[in-house]
């Protein structure tokens, strides 16, 4: 079988950086591919040059929210036209290495157990001039205690759509931390594969999502879907540390997360010593 990828892409106010990113899906060397956009109300002229860009092709699909609902909602509406095997999130300010999604394909083909892979990526500036790999980006060892804190992958996260159905989906609420929730739901269901080179072109610019004015938020919202992560898994305590019934503060959550973090990375460090790693 000849694996289809669903690119999804949620756009707001990104239509002036939407031809790098599409011209990067063109450049692909895997071919059996689709795009599905879903515009979230932008009011710049995000859908006239989308829709100019993409003209006639129609392997591109491109669709609109009535009204402004936020990340969480687009994502999750994304999901709603995917016809692919498998699925990727590509924001519209970033792009794709020319390899990334036949270097998915392969992963996927080869291991048909795994739910999940994700890459490495590449910082770059606002011209999309590539910069430095992100550091924090590193294999992972899958368990009920993992919760991506503090960071060791982001993008490119890509999924098995029939696994994306096990769960209950993206929170369509969710302002930010989005990719936090999709990441930890979908690992449940099953293994990942770490690929150790780039696949992903992140932009820098002072309009993205992550950016400082909006780091308090972001950290918020990640400790809410921690703690929903916690009670989803059935973790009532961490080191005897109780897990609380009802989200109060991103406080409480980080840590049990800090106590997690560190117990788990002495544990890897113990390990390596009594394998001479």
């Amino acid at each position: 079988m000849v694996i289809k990828i669903s690119v999804l892409i949620a756009n707001y106010n990104n239509g002036k950086y939407f031809a790098d990113c599409y011209n990067s899906l063109l450049s692909q060397t895997y071919t059996n591919w689709e795009v599905i956009i879903v515009d979230d109300a932008s009011t710049d002229d995000s859908v006239e040059v989308i829709k100019n860009i993409i003209k006639n092709d129609d392997r591109f699909k491109l669709y609109h929210n009535q009204e402004n609902k936020g990340c969480g909602f687009t994502k999750r509406e994304c999901m709603k036209y995917a016809q692919g095997d498998i699925c990727a999130y590509l924001d519209p300010d970033d792009a794709l290495y020319s390899t990334a999604l036949e270097t998915c394909a392969f992963e996927f083909a080869k291991n048909t157990n795994i739910v999940a892979l994700y890459s490495q990526m590449m910082l770059c500036d606002e011209n999309l001039t590539p910069d430095k790999v992100f550091a924090s980006t590193k294999q992972i060892y899958n368990s009920r205690y993992f919760f991506n804190c503090p960071t060791q992958f982001a993008h490119f996260f890509v999924f098995k759509k029939e696994t994306y159905f096990k769960t209950s989906g993206i929170n369509a609420n969710l302002k930010s931390a989005v990719d936090q929730d999709l990441y930890l739901k979908i690992l449940e269901h099953g293994g990942v594969t770490f690929v150790k080179e780039p696949l992903y072109l992140y932009r820098l610019h002072s309009n993205g999502i992550s950016q400082h004015s909006s780091k308090q938020t972001a950290k918020e919202s990640f400790a809410k879907v921690i703690h929903e992560t916690m009670k989803r898994r059935g973790i009532r305590k961490i080191n005897n540390r109780t897990v609380p019934d009802h989200y109060t503060n991103a406080q409480e959550i980080y840590q049990l997360l800090n106590y997690q973090t560190n117990k788990v990375h002495r544990f890897i460090n113990k390990l390596k010593l009594t394998l001479n790693l």
